[in-house]
């Protein structure tokens, strides 16, 4: 009886062992390794080309109209009691519409049999398509193993899991952007955080020039200019180097093509044009045929000047060719020339005498670092306000003035189009393959 009674106590202990070590390990390895939260990301964000996180708020913040659109009735219930980060995203497929993404635990004890369309599960998220083909297409695409995300696209990846985080890739910025998306051939792809600030959204990123960059997240740039646009001008964008606009623009053959055939501008001259600071100004006209002018200023070197006189000459014949007219120079005092007395402004008119464009040189008050080349679309501007010198590509704009005049591209969300002023900083861009990106949304009109 007594070896019995020890040898019980003996297999009591080892059992209490076994089961503590079943019970304690496992949740020492939880607090040492944490499994990661919305492991489905990941999967998602390589089928999508714009991609948005979102603070869950319960009563405290309106139903979303996507949840409405995706959930029925059983909308309002469930947001409700949603809490943590919720999202949604554009596939590569651009007529699905947008894909809800929750937490798959959010929908226990839900009657899904009444939602318009059945979730699909995606590890631990629930993803709602629009309808049954969108669904069925997320689906077979999520069949395909996709390459795990590294360097910027890693980065973008754990933002996600935050809330007020939009990712987005070269597809997802064209859809932004629209037809203006070649200029911003530096921030193809990329995600950015936002932060509600008094009457702004502060804007904090990153991005790169094209898919799959690797790299460690860029050093801190300069700080904004944070200060408004002078009246009258609509838009500034200013940068190092032409050659961060025109890498965009003449990646297509249809803007290559005519620059070499009809004005004969080939690598010779657009080497001229690459490594040259610019600011790019859009102004508005409130009277006459155009509703906004265009000035390109750049700062060409005394040892180019000969090669841009020969440049700004060989345009001459082809403008004549598209039935523009080139009045007399007026042999003012105070006309604009460029270069020492080598050539007169330019300016170029239709038959009926409204001038459309044209080029002339023009010193910044106050500046004694040479002379501007100013070429502008419209009629001919004010003398130049000079060109500051930047490492970083800047933009200034008032999106709600340009939306008013159709000139703000629609792609982007409502919040953005109404918007009276951004600011955005892409420092380090010329320079490093990926650019850290900063900026100011003002959301009312104080500024």
């Amino acid at each position: 009886m007594r070896l019995r009674a020890q040898w019980q106590r003996l297999q009591l202990r080892h059992t209490l062992t076994a089961v503590a070590a079943l019970v304690l390990v496992p949740a020492l390895g939880l607090l040492l390794w944490p499994r990661s939260q919305a492991a489905g990301l990941g999967r998602l964000l390589s089928q999508a080309q714009l991609m948005q996180s979102f603070a869950a708020g319960g009563t405290s913040r309106p139903l979303p109209a996507l949840w409405r659109q995706r959930l029925g009735d059983q909308a309002p219930g469930l947001w409700a009691r949603q809490q943590g980060i919720w999202w949604q995203f554009w596939g590569a497929h651009g007529d699905s519409g947008a894909y809800l993404v929750m937490p798959a635990v959010s929908l226990s004890g839900l009657n899904r049999a009444r939602l318009p369309q059945q979730p699909l599960l995606v590890d631990d998220l629930a993803v709602i398509a629009a309808d049954a083909l969108s669904r069925q297409w997320l689906a077979e695409r999520l069949r395909t193993v996709s390459r795990p995300q590294r360097g910027l696209e890693q980065r973008c990846l754990e933002q996600l899991r935050r809330p007020q985080v939009v990712v987005w890739n070269p597809a997802g910025l064209g859809v932004l952007a629209g037809p203006v998306a070649p200029l911003l051939q530096r921030l193809q792809q990329g995600c950015l955080s936002l932060d509600m600030r008094g009457d702004a959204l502060a804007l904090n990123g990153e991005a790169a020039a094209g898919s799959g960059v690797l790299g460690p997240p860029p050093p801190s740039g300069p700080d904004l200019v944070n200060r408004a646009l002078p009246p009258g001008q609509l838009l500034e964008l200013s940068g190092p180097s032409l050659e961060m606009l025109l890498q965009g623009l003449l990646g297509r053959q249809l803007v290559r093509e005519p620059l070499a055939s009809r004005y004969g501008i080939t690598e010779p001259q657009l080497a001229l044009m690459r490594r040259l600071p610019f600011v790019l100004r859009l102004r508005a006209l409130p009277r006459g045929p155009f509703v906004a002018g265009l000035t390109l200023e750049l700062a060409p070197p005394q040892r180019d000047r000969a090669a841009w006189l020969r440049l700004l000459a060989g345009l001459r014949e082809p403008l004549l060719q598209h039935g523009l007219q080139e009045p007399p120079a007026r042999l003012e005092a105070t006309s604009p020339r460029l270069g020492a007395g080598l050539t007169q402004a330019s300016r170029w008119t239709r038959a009926d005498g409204q001038v459309v464009g044209g080029w002339f040189e023009s010193r910044p008050p106050g500046t004694t670092d040479g002379s501007r080349l100013v070429l502008f679309l419209g009629p001919q501007p004010e003398a130049s306000a000079g060109t500051a010198a930047t490492t970083a590509l800047r933009l200034r704009a008032r999106p709600a003035d340009l939306a008013a005049l159709g000139l703000w591209p629609s792609g982007f969300p409502q919040l953005v189009r109404t918007a009276p002023s951004l600011e955005l900083l892409a420092s380090d861009g010329a320079t490093q393959p990926i650019s850290r990106l900063t900026g100011r949304l003002s959301l009312s009109r104080s500024r």
